[in-house]
């Protein structure tokens, strides 16, 4: 027998505790691992420290460095709540022709084309897009005490992790991906945390600044 439960009844696990509506862009704080919107959180802890919903400390100076982006959570949201997100891509859309800026790639898609037309499978696989409907950003990447990568350049989605970068630059330069751990990601002479996402990274280290993200990558110094 299928059990339905009333969406109400859980409504207060998958909405967001500074603004009540429902979490976008879910981001948990690795200390209490309390979850909320990510623009309210990134907004509460530019004026605090604590977490805002069991007031714990997470850091003295750098709280912003003890959040991470919660994928699972973002997912379960949006698979429980009808419409909720062809709706926030909606208002994304909205928002940046209402600024008179360019659509970032991954939201320009939710406009699709209903065509009735079959594709063959040949043009099926040419027009086929390799990238997930995210939003994209363009990365380059600069040696320090390392060997240069023979490209530099990425594009790839905002919910990739600086631990993904980590494990990219170690497959390519030492064709083992369990080395990660001996690399250092930098942005503006200030070691990431492995959980950043890059949209993080563009908010809080890169805003107001030209595009491609410029990181540095090292070798992890051995204390």
């Amino acid at each position: 027998m299928d059990r339905r439960i009333r969406l109400r009844s859980v409504n207060p696990n998958i909405a967001c505790y500074l603004c009540k509506g429902y979490l976008i862009d879910a981001t948990t704080i690795t200390e209490c691992l309390h979850t909320f919107c990510k623009s309210c959180i990134v907004k509460y802890l530019q004026e605090n420290n604590t977490c805002p919903k069991c007031e714990n400390l997470i850091h003295v100076s750098y709280p912003l460095n003890y959040i991470s982006h919660d994928r699972t959570m973002q997912d379960l949201v949006y698979k429980l709540v009808p419409n909720l997100q062809e709706c926030e891509r909606k208002r994304q859309v909205d928002f940046y022709k209402k600024k008179g800026l360019p659509l970032p790639e991954g939201i320009s898609l939710v406009e699709e084309k209903t065509d009735t037309k079959k594709e063959s499978p040949k043009e099926d696989t040419e027009n086929k897009d390799c990238h997930r409907h995210d939003e994209q950003v363009n990365i380059s990447l600069e040696c320090v005490n390392m060997k240069m990568l023979k490209r530099r350049y990425l594009r790839c989605s905002t919910y990739a992790t600086i631990n993904h970068i980590k494990k990219y630059i170690a497959m390519k330069l030492f064709s083992n991906m369990e080395k990660y751990k001996n690399v250092d990601i930098l942005c503006n002479e200030e070691i990431l945390g492995k959980d950043h996402t890059l949209k993080f990274v563009c908010v809080t280290r890169w805003r107001h600044k030209d595009i491609p993200l410029k990181l540095q990558y090292r070798q992890k110094v051995q204390l």
